[in-house]
């Protein structure tokens, strides 16, 4: 199975609420492009190829005032990590006890008693379990307590004229532009220092693409509407596959001595393959009781699942399934997908 590639979203996702003023400070920033080119020379550029895709003159005016590069967004995004190395993974379960613990658990359960009509309507129409949604919620912004205060206008910006990545965050300010077009204020369409925004977190392009009115008031509020914000999560996730009915994935006893190395994948994911390479061949759930591993909670025996044991031999395994995948599309990696699909367990248990 393959997946498509988000990693605009995951890149965004994971750092909402690392602050910085909203408005651009008056200095400019010292950092310098890749290719030389001038800020202001720069903006330019953008600014034309947003009228020739149609932005109105008054948003691309209120949205560029005073507009200059931010010193701390490339400091930020040159300070992620590279590519992983060979050495090993960190263990998944001191992952699960910080972010699956007993204040998100018990905030998520608020959140999902205290909405569970408009939950159960947006299933229905989407297919998305409303404990899911709640959980990705709650990873992304703490249920919408945070998520993230920098101008997303100055953020996009500067990382589009910073060069290393032009193509993708020119890309992701004019799809802002855009998003602003539909009558949002600048002071409204603040996030995380990579641009994604609102209570789940969309870049501008996603938004764009998958952002639903949930109430019908004619307007996808991501911000402070949970109608909106419900809905637009569950259509990310009807998009990206979702199977309706089918848990991500349950917990399963393996034999001692099981040797799950014998049983690696040999696919390679052009999309995180970091991330997939820990997971098994698929197989049905009838090949894998017939190996000795034994699902702890029913899934049909034609369940193609993928055995996930990421602490090693003696720890708790997993077989998941394609909605695990599902999950990755939202953040590739193993860890935030693991800790959603448990936090959803955990809501509605």
């Amino acid at each position: 199975m393959l997946i498509k590639n988000l990693f605009p979203l995951a890149l965004g996702l994971a750092l909402a609420g690392t602050g910085a003023v909203v408005m651009p400070a008056p200095t400019q920033a010292q950092a310098s492009p890749t290719d030389g080119i001038d800020f202001d020379a720069y903006m330019e550029l953008l600014k034309a190829r947003a009228r020739a895709e149609g932005v109105s003159e008054a948003t691309i005016k209120r949205m560029t005032a005073g507009l200059t590069p931010n010193d701390r967004v490339i400091r930020l995004d040159r300070g992620q990590p590279g590519q992983p190395t060979s050495r090993g993974y960190p263990a998944l379960a001191p992952y699960i006890r910080t972010h699956v613990n007993p204040q998100r658990i018990a905030g998520g359960q608020s959140v999902y008693r205290g909405n569970s009509g408009l939950l159960r309507a947006i299933e229905n129409e989407y297919g998305v379990p409303g404990e899911i949604i709640v959980a990705i919620f709650g990873h992304e912004t703490s249920y919408g307590r945070i998520r993230g205060d920098f101008d997303l206008s100055r953020s996009l910006a500067t990382l589009a004229w910073e060069g290393r990545r032009r193509d993708l965050f020119a890309g992701e300010w004019i799809a802002l532009m855009k998003v602003a077009d539909k009558g949002y204020s600048r002071q409204e369409l603040v996030g995380s220092y990579a641009g994604a925004f609102g209570n789940p977190q969309f870049l501008p392009s996603v938004y764009l693409r998958l952002a639903t009115d949930g109430d019908g008031d004619g307007r996808a509020n991501i911000f402070s509407n949970r109608a909106d914000t419900f809905a637009s999560i569950a259509n990310y996730f009807r998009d990206a596959g979702w199977r309706k009915g089918q848990p991500w994935g349950v917990r399963a006893a393996v034999p001692g001595g099981f040797d799950v190395d014998a049983y690696k994948t040999k696919l390679v994911g052009p999309v995180c393959p970091r991330v997939h390479e820990r997971h098994s061949q698929w197989k049905t759930v009838a090949e894998w009781r017939a190996l000795g591993v034994q699902p702890q909670r029913f899934l049909p025996d034609d369940t193609l699942v993928s055995l996930f044991q990421p602490d090693g031999p003696g720890e708790p395994a997993w077989l998941l399934t394609g909605n695990y995948r599902v999950i990755l599309e939202y953040n590739c990696s193993n860890y935030y997908a693991m800790s959603v699909g448990l936090l959803a367990d955990e809501i509605v248990n």
